[in-house]
């Protein structure tokens, strides 16, 4: 079964454990890990096209060269620069801020892409109808500022009436098309409010139909998240990972290596149900 094919809460969980390693631990040999299977998951599932490689290495860069710059803590000083020291602890931290920051929009990308509509309506329907429907509208138009966005660009550029030659032209168009989107958006919304009111919603207890069943393979899939995130969450409790005043690491001991293998492992599950799946199909391709 492929990955995105699991019930939405296994889905949901899987990412949870994931982005709680990523954006809660300074480890850097786990958000090394992060960083590498984020990038690579990025590639084989097509979640993460050549512009969006290019936009996350300039925020990997950025952050990673902002905090030396500005922070300079630390016993080890690798050089000056306008009379302030650039130290090694304070640039090895800003290594690791930025590899978290890059690997937690890479999942966050991927969090959006298979969490879609419906299934944010199926986890948070019964629980909370008004937060499922915030969601709901809020992931949906994210997807749809950016097609109406193209939309209207293209118009304006086949009026004749967006010149990217000129900076000024160019800015005053991108200005227009911004304009002509938020009312456009904001129509569509009253629009919305009136249908909804005028189909009842909110008069009376909502209710619901999910098409999601959660099988043997889900729960399975959920417990071997839930252990692998508790294996990392030991290594990490049981490791030591210091950059102030000086590098202080001990990421190699026994729980601190099993729970780097775990999270590795965590990391790349849905690469390994997808790749299951993908060799599944090509043997029975080749029985024909």
């Amino acid at each position: 079964m492929r990955f995105t094919k699991l019930n939405p809460l296994s889905v949901a969980v899987y990412y949870l454990c994931v982005l709680t390693v990523t954006m809660f631990s300074m480890n850097p040999l786990l958000l090394g890990i992060a960083l590498v299977t984020a990038v690579l998951s990025g590639i084989l599932t097509g979640t993460a096209k050549r512009r969006t490689h290019l936009v996350f290495a300039l925020v990997f860069l950025v952050a990673s060269v902002l905090n030396p710059l500005f922070v300079h803590k630390g016993m080890t000083v690798l050089f000056y620069l306008n009379d302030r020291p650039i130290t090694l602890e304070a640039t090895v931290y800003g290594l690791s801020a930025a590899a978290m920051l890059t690997a937690a929009l890479y999942r966050l990308r991927e969090l959006s892409r298979a969490l879609t509509c419906d299934k944010v309506l199926y986890l948070f329907g019964r629980i909370s109808p008004k937060l499922a429907l915030l969601l709901s509208m809020t992931l949906r138009y994210v997807s749809l500022l950016r097609i109406r966005w193209r939309r209207i660009s293209d118009s304006q550029r086949a009026l004749g009436l967006y010149d990217d030659g000129n900076p000024i032209d160019a800015v005053c168009g991108r200005a227009r098309v911004l304009s002509i989107l938020i009312t456009w958006t904001l129509e569509n919304g009253v629009v919305t409010a009136e249908s909804m009111e005028s189909r009842g919603y909110g008069c009376g207890r909502r209710t619901s139909y999910a098409v999601y069943r959660v099988h043997m393979v889900d729960i399975i899939f959920i417990i071997v998240c839930i252990l692998l995130a508790a294996v990392t969450a030991v290594g990490v409790w049981q490791s030591r990972a210091e950059y102030y005043p000086t590098l202080g690491m001990d990421l190699l001991n026994p729980w601190g290596t099993a729970g780097a293998a775990a999270f590795a492992i965590l990391s790349v599950l849905p690469m390994i149900l997808n790749a299951k799946e993908a060799i599944r199909w090509r043997l029975l391709l080749s029985k024909t």
